[in-house]
């Protein structure tokens, strides 16, 4: 199972909003096919495995991250009928899939064509895997991810707006692999008038599409000559209110730019209209590279589901210096946030914390 898992993370960047998946043949203790996801539309883990595998198959055991599919409703057929067919003896597969119109139904059509099943075997890598699929057929909106990068301190910029470079390049070029495995990717306008930046995957990233790119800009404030307008490497989605000018709306539109507007909350884009909006377009998974204030409001309305704190071996100080989180502060302690961290991590010289909320 871990080579399955293995597997699947290859495809994990190019799949959705499909889950990524893995899956092996093994036969007499020899690996006689393997197989994975490679991109949403396409042959799905199992079939690709078991076309590798061919008679060799019969009665062989499958080891696959995800419940097998049985539902016609997808772009590509169903995998049990092929399972079947094959002559596979013993399914071993690592979790069961979230997806209603799937979950227990092909692993009970596998067991009514006299096939033995198990399942569990990898279920805490294979469940981490799919998380943003988890998300998205359950809740429909996609799984968002806080990425932040500080000092010791917290500081992630010095009082003249200086940001360019807290972390190290270990740490950026991490930065890179999330964005490569995101469906979008979202700024504030903040980000976006103090540096620029083009938002996009470093050359050589395994990503057969880029992410999105999404803008919050509640005024339409941002220069028609801003790289995420103007670096064609990737689309852009600039969301707005009521409150934007039209004129600035159609200057916008009018040299290709998608501008989507959103009910307005305290004279801010309301994020579960957006996360609604981008779950119908198939967004699984949202990496937040927000500004202290974009990162407090995404906090504040309880939208994150894990947070990713790069943490360089700096102190920067100063009441002056932008801090990660901006906002008001509570007034009681007991009003704090509460991360389960769930690792903590050396990336280069800059310590890495990954946390959930409960």
């Amino acid at each position: 199972m871990a080579k399955a898992v293995a597997l699947a993370w290859r495809g994990a960047s190019q799949t959705s909003p499909n889950p990524p998946v893995g899956a092996v043949v093994v036969r007499h203790g020899k690996v006689v096919g393997v197989g994975y996801h490679r991109r949403a539309g396409g042959p799905h883990a199992e079939v690709v495995a078991l076309g590798q595998a061919g008679r060799r198959a019969r009665g062989a055991t499958l080891y696959v991250t995800l419940e097998p599919c049985c539902h016609l409703n997808k772009r590509t057929p169903p995998c049990v009928p092929s399972i079947i067919e094959s002559g596979i003896k013993r399914v071993v597969a690592a979790t069961r899939d979230p997806n209603p119109k799937v979950s227990g139904r092909g692993l009970a059509a596998l067991r009514r064509a006299g096939l033995n099943v198990e399942t569990g075997v990898g279920a805490r890598e294979a469940e981490r895997l799919i998380e943003p699929y988890r998300r998205l057929v359950t809740t429909g909106r996609p799984f968002v991810t806080l990425k932040v990068a500080a000092t010791l301190d917290g500081k992630i910029a010095t009082a003249t707006g200086e940001s360019r470079w807290i972390t190290s390049p270990a740490a950026r070029e991490m930065v890179h692999i999330l964005r490569a495995r995101a469906d979008a990717i979202l700024v504030g306008i903040r980000t976006v008038l103090a540096d620029d930046p083009s938002l996009t995957v470093r050359t050589g990233s395994p990503r057969g599409r880029a992410p999105l790119r999404v803008v919050l800009d509640p005024s339409l404030s941002i220069p028609l000559r801003a790289k995420v307008l103007t670096d064609g490497r990737a689309a852009t989605l600039i969301v707005t209110t009521s409150l934007s000018p039209q004129s600035k709306k159609a200057a916008l539109e009018q040299q290709g730019t998608e501008v989507l507007v959103l009910p307005a909350r305290h004279r801010r884009v309301a994020w579960r209209d957006l996360l609604k909006e981008l779950g119908t377009r198939g967004v699984a998974s949202l990496l937040i590279e927000g500004g202290a204030e974009v990162n407090a409001s995404a906090l504040r309305e309880r939208i994150v589901d894990r947070v990713l704190l790069f943490l360089a071996p700096k102190i920067l100080g100063g009441r002056d210096a932008l801090s990660a989180v901006g906002g008001e502060s509570p007034k009681h302690l007991g009003e704090a946030l509460p991360l389960n961290v769930t690792s903590v991590s050396l990336v280069g010289p800059d310590i890495l914390v990954e946390g959930r909320f409960q």
